[in-house]
């Protein structure tokens, strides 16, 4: 099997195929931080590409309260639990990826979800990490907490899916990194489904095929972000192309938040996929817990976002701003704005003005319970 290089694990690693970089690869970055599950993403998502016959236990994208949410059910204990012993030398990984894990006969360690896995997309909703006791009271960090984690497809660098595939059904694309099934080779043999460990393709038992989150490529083609990303309510989103660590560009906003600054991790990167949807973890949760799931940068991650930075708090302001995905961002004089191929896309006050207003308006003989 090939040795591929893996910036996220600080080392090579074994896969199927040789390392064969597209010209330019998709990227997300979520603030966990500011995450409703308000699930506009979902619906969203739901209706544009996965309201057919077929589709009903499909959502390529999905909100999951953490600790106790999974969609499919475990899937992350499971792939976890499989893969044993998980070990950080450093920022090295000394562990086994799940292409390095896989038994005999197989190219990926992985599992087939049970059907009624597929039935619970709301478990764990909005639950705690343990029971609250009587007269409890919070601290900081607080000890009993619970946070939102979206998950779409993370069209990774080095997918689980594309190397199980018997089929050649899944590829990468070279323009832009993401990963498709073509409808027409696919056989539905669902090997896709056993080898993600994020479980993000999905069997229609209708066609007889696996089907998967697409980045909405035909906006993407179009400079337009998907639909998950413009429709956030909570603004935690934001898409555009990353680079290299070697390569990264600190007026890119994935470059800078993911390898400049490193407040923007990937999910369960142990596992070795090399996925590009980054998130920045919560500034609340037992930092245990978040090295498991974000792996060994979560403090300095999290110590990053609480330092307000204002490069960082400039280009976080322009979250939500643009429903145009962004390759380029400035931060200065009090403003921030991002770019679309030279072209400014949108211009935000980095501080918004607030006006405080007296209790009692003297001219209108009237009391203003709202003052800002």
């Amino acid at each position: 099997m090939p040795e591929v290089p893996n910036w996220q694990l600080k080392r090579d690693m074994a896969y199927k195929y040789e390392a064969k970089p597209p010209k330019r690869q998709i990227a997300y970055v979520f603030d966990t931080n500011k995450c409703i599950a308000c699930q506009t993403c979902t619906v969203a998502c739901k209706t544009t590409w996965t309201s057919g016959e077929g589709q009903e236990h499909m959502f390529w994208n999905n909100v999951e309260s953490k600790p106790f949410g999974f969609y499919p059910l475990a899937y992350d204990v499971k792939i976890l639990e499989k893969l044993a012993r998980q070990t950080w030398d450093g920022e090295q990984y000394a562990g086994d990826t799940i292409f390095e894990a896989a038994p005999e006969g197989e190219e990926v360690l992985g599992y087939t979800p049970d059907p009624d896995d597929w039935s619970r997309p709301n478990l764990g909703e909005d639950e705690v990490n343990a029971p609250v006791d009587a007269n409890k009271n919070m601290s900081v960090p607080h000890d009993r907490w619970m946070f939102y984690l979206a998950r779409i497809c993370n069209h990774c660098s080095y997918p689980a899916c594309l190397a199980a595939c018997p089929r050649n059904a899944i590829y990468k694309r070279p323009e832009d990194g993401i990963v498709l099934i073509d409808q027409a080779r696919c056989r539905g043999y669902q090997k896709c489904v056993a080898a993600c460990p994020y479980k993000k393709p999905m069997f229609n038992p209708n066609t007889g095929r696996s089907e998967k989150c697409i980045a909405c490529y035909p906006l993407i083609e179009k400079g337009i972000a998907p639909r998950c990303v413009q429709t956030c309510i909570g603004k935690i989103r934001m898409t555009g192309f990353i680079n290299p660590p070697e390569k990264a560009d600190a007026n890119n906003p994935m470059d800078y938040l993911v390898h400049v600054q490193r407040a923007a991790l990937p999910l369960m990167p142990q596992l070795g996929t090399l996925p590009n949807v980054y998130y920045i973890p919560p500034i609340h949760v037992d930092t245990d817990y978040l090295s498991q799931m974000f792996g060994p940068g979560v403090k300095h991650a999290v110590a990053t976002y609480k330092a307000q930075d204002p490069k960082t708090v400039g280009l976080l302001s322009l979250f939500g701003s643009t429903d145009h995905w962004v390759d380029r961002f400035t931060v200065e004089n009090g403003e921030a704005a991002a770019y679309q191929n030279g072209k400014e896309l949108v211009r935000v006050p980095v501080t918004e003005p607030v006006v405080f207003r007296v209790l009692k308006d003297e001219k209108l003989d009237i009391i203003r319970h709202s003052v800002t």
